[in-house]
């Protein structure tokens, strides 16, 4: 097993705004979703899963889309439903894994909310995607192998988050407790 690295405290240049919205991203089977409910909960605020809402949008599920029209147009669609989201509002929201890989969607990610990264070793994300059979990225492939290059080519972006918060193979109640910890600091 992995050991993990330290939360790093968020620094002074990136302070935490309490009015903003708190976006999580990170890699898929980190828990945004599960994590961001019980966050939202924890804080009497609303919670929003942007694939979800993408998927509202479209019509169609984040996997048809991603076989209809290819990547790119997800990418778009995701770009534009993440900006209706970032309203000004105070809430919770979920992205997908790859919407903080997008330049401009990172740029209004960075700017707009209080961000947090979720990180888990790949052998916690491994087990997580076990779980459900409706992400793209790992259609007829190796999980664990695709989790390694996307976590090689992500995490340094990741990293731009100014909160950094391990979730651990433990309950996702843990994990929430780290994130406002982190909030509160």
């Amino acid at each position: 097993m992995t050991i993990a690295p330290p939360v790093r405290t968020p620094n002074k240049t990136s302070p935490i705004n309490p009015k903003l919205p708190i976006v999580l991203i990170g890699m898929m089977g980190v828990g945004k979703s599960t994590v961001g409910r019980r966050l939202a909960s924890r804080l009497n605020l609303p919670f929003v899963d942007a694939d979800a809402e993408i998927e509202t949008a479209a019509g169609l599920s984040v996997a048809e889309i991603f076989e209809r029209f290819g990547e790119a147009h997800f990418r778009d669609g995701e770009r534009r439903v993440i900006a209706r989201l970032i309203d000004g509002s105070r809430k919770v929201i979920a992205t997908g894994g790859g919407a903080f890989m997008q330049e401009d969607t990172r740029a209004l990610i960075l700017s707009r909310t209080t961000t947090v990264w979720l990180q888990a070793d790949i052998e916690t994300l491994v087990q997580r995607v076990g779980r459900r059979g409706d992400r793209p990225l790992l259609l007829d492939r190796d999980p664990e192998t695709v989790l390694r290059d996307l976590a090689a080519i992500r995490n340094p972006v990741y990293a731009l988050a100014p909160v950094h918060v391990f979730s651990h193979p433990a309950p996702h109640e843990a994990t929430v407790d780290a994130i406002l910890k982190e909030l509160r600091a």
